[in-house]
């Protein structure tokens, strides 16, 4: 059957009737069968949601366009690259800070066993002064003040060397003719240090020049005295 419609399909009230046959009874061929029904209603976008046909949401970076990605895919690896570099930034401040502080911990615990060596080292000292550094004593002393050597100990503290009050300790104090400044004449004990650190300050007879004597102490200091005097004078 074929449809007949005699007026509105909405206006005279007239039943109409569609022929739903898959085969066209005049030329036999077959029918395009699709459901219409589905098609988006007049100016509804395809894929608009509550349109028939629609699609679920996208993306947000779907629906712009390639400059506007590439923009976007930019700043993301900016942000990334700036916390890769931050994180690098702070390893390396923990990794020195870790050196440092071991490197410190090492020199304590170095200079604590050596300056319990001192002693030991001092009565070496006076051994060989008094000549009796021989024999298996004279190779074990030698033995330690290497291994004491290696780990940075460094003996100072000359006669002629200049009074610094910074490693020198003054024992003595005298006046001389002989001397331009404040200057250690005698080594009473010497000093040691390791690296910038002194272990113990060098122990030392002070004199200056006789022309920083006060002058009420030259009063009372012969003319023909000498140095010895004076030096007993000052004590």
């Amino acid at each position: 059957m074929t449809d007949r419609p005699t007026g509105s399909e909405f206006g005279d009230g007239e039943p109409v009737v569609r022929d739903k046959r898959r085969i066209d009874p005049d030329t036999g061929a077959a029918r395009d069968t699709a459901d219409t029904s589905a098609a988006p209603a007049p100016g509804a976008q395809p894929g608009t949601p509550g349109t028939p046909g629609a699609q679920p949401p996208r993306d947000p970076s779907d629906l712009v366009g390639p400059s506007a990605q590439e923009a976007l895919l930019t700043e993301a690896l900016k942000e990334r690259t700036a916390d890769l570099q931050r994180l690098q930034a702070e390893y390396v401040n923990y990794k020195r800070r870790v050196d440092r502080d071991r490197e410190a911990s090492r020199e304590l615990v170095i200079g604590s066993v050596l300056t319990e060596l001192l002693g030991t080292l001092d009565d070496v000292g006076r051994a060989r002064e008094a000549g009796e550094l021989e024999g298996a004593f004279k190779a074990v002393a030698e033995s330690l003040e290497r291994v004491t050597e290696k780990l940075g100990l460094v003996k100072f503290g000359e006669k002629g060397d200049t009074f610094d009050p910074r490693i020198h300790e003054a024992l003595l104090h005298n006046y001389s003719d002989e001397v331009d400044g404040p200057t250690a004449t005698m080594i009473m004990q010497p000093g040691y240090r390791l690296g910038e650190r002194v272990l113990r300050a060098a122990r030392v007879a002070v004199s200056e020049p006789t022309e920083q004597l006060p002058a009420d102490a030259k009063a009372d200091v012969p003319a023909e005295s000498t140095d010895d005097d004076a030096d007993r004078s000052a004590e």
